[in-house]
C-alpha cells in the first residue's frame, strides 16, 4: 500500500494533488524550487482547504487533517527520501521536467513509484530523465485536481504492470477515477479537448456563430448529456446506422474535415447498431432500455435543478 508520498512542484496543480492525498490519509511531503515556497504553499494548501471546509465542498475537518498530513521540505532530496510514490508537478518544460526527474530517481529508494503530471509530453520522453525507468508513468490531473474525479494514467512500454495497479488503487483510495491509456501525443483528454476547440473556432472564423453562441449550444445539448454518458454511449444510444448517415452528410459537406470512422463502419455493416440492436461500441441490452431512459431522465432533470441552484457561471461574454 502507497502510505507516504512525495509532491515536487506545490503550486496551482500539486497542491490540489497534495490535498487529495493527504485528505486520504497519506502523509505527504512538499517540496518546490526553495524551502521557502515549499513552506509558504504548505500553509496556502492547510488555508485553503480550511475555506473549502466553510463552504461545504471539503470535510468539515479538512483543514486539521491537511494540516496534520502535509510537511513542507527543505529539498527535494530530503521530500523524497523515503516515500513510495513521488508525484512530478512541475512546469511544462521538457528540460526543467528531465532535471527534476533524474533528481527524483537519484534521492528516492529504488522501490519507490515516480508519476509525472504532464498533460502533452510523451511518457517516453520523460522516462529517458528515470533511473529506474520501468517504476515511472504518467499520472496526469485535471484542472482542478482537487474536484475533477478522472486521472489519466499512461504507462511507457517499459513501466511494470503492478506499478500501474497501485497508481489505480491509490487514486480510488482518494476519491479518483485512475483510467489507464496508452501513451500518445495528447494522451485522450487532451486530443478530445482540442479537437473539440478547434471545431468551435472554426465556427467562429466562419461566421457561423460567436462564442457565446457556441458555448450556450455546447452546454445546453451535447455536453449536458457528458456528465453521464460519454461518446461511445451517446452514439449507441442515438443509433449507429444514424451516426454513419450524419458522417455522411458532414463529409459531403466537410471532406477534410469529417470521415465516417472505419470502426463505425463497421459495426453498421455488421448490423451492430447500438442499443436497439444489442451491441454497439458497448453492449447494452435492448432489455434495458426502459431503465437505460429513466435514468437518462431523472439525471438530466437532476442536473437542470443544481444548475437552476447555481445561477449562471460568472463569465463575461
Amino acid at each position: 500500500m502507497i502510505r507516504r508520498v512525495a509532491v515536487v512542484g506545490s503550486g496551482y496543480m500539486g497542491g490540489g494533488i497534495a490535498q487529495v492525498l493527504a485528505l486520504a490519509g497519506r502523509d505527504v511531503v512538499l517540496a518546490d524550487a526553495s524551502a521557502e515556497l515549499a513552506a509558504t504553499n504548505r500553509e496556502r494548501l492547510v488555508r485553503e482547504a480550511g475555506a473549502y471546509a466553510e463552504r461545504g465542498i471539503f470535510p468539515a475537518d479538512a483543514e486539521e487533517r491537511v494540516a496534520a498530513r502535509l510537511t513542507a521540505a527543505a529539498t527535494l532530496e530530503d521530500a523524497v527520501a523515503d516515500v513510495d510514490f513521488v508525484e512530478e508537478a512541475v512546469p511544462e518544460i521538457l528540460e526543467l521536467k528531465h532535471e527534476t526527474l533524474r533528481r527524483i530517481s537519484a534521492g528516492c529508494r529504488p522501490d519507490t513509484l515516480i508519476g509525472s503530471n504532464t498533460s502533452t509530453i510523451s511518457i517516453a520522453t520523460l522516462a529517458e530523465a528515470v533511473a529506474g525507468a520501468e517504476r515511472f508513468l504518467g499520472v496526469h490531473f485535471s484542472n482542478p485536481a482537487t474536484f475533477v474525479p478522472g486521472v489519466e494514467v499512461i504507462p511507457h512500454e517499459g513501466t511494470r504492470p503492478e506499478v500501474v495497479t497501485r497508481v489505480v488503487d491509490l487514486l480510488a483510495e482518494s476519491g479518483k477515477v485512475g483510467v489507464p491509456i496508452k501513451d500518445v501525443t495528447g494522451f485522450v483528454l487532451n486530443r478530445l479537448q482540442y479537437a473539440l476547440f478547434g471545431e468551435a473556432a472554426r465556427l467562429v472564423e466562419e461566421g457561423v456563430a460567436t462564442p457565446e453562441a457556441i458555448d450556450l449550444i455546447v452546454r445546453t445539448t451535447f455536453g449536458f448529456r457528458l456528465p453521464f454518458f460519454g461518446p461511445f454511449a451517446i452514439a449507441d444510444i442515438a443509433g449507429l446506422d444514424v451516426y454513419e448517415f450524419c458522417y455522411r452528410s458532414l463529409h459531403a459537406a466537410y471532406p477534410d474535415r469529417f470521415t465516417e470512422p472505419a470502426a463505425l463502419r463497421e459495426k453498421v455493416e455488421r448490423a451492430d447498431k447500438g442499443v436497439k440492436s444489442g451491441r454497439g461500441f458497448l453492449a447494452t441490452s435492448p432489455e434495458k432500455a426502459p431503465d437505460l431512459a429513466a435514468y437518462r431522465d431523472d439525471a438530466y432533470a437532476a442536473l437542470s435543478a443544481l444548475l437552476r441552484d447555481l445561477g449562471p457561471a460568472p463569465v463575461d461574454y
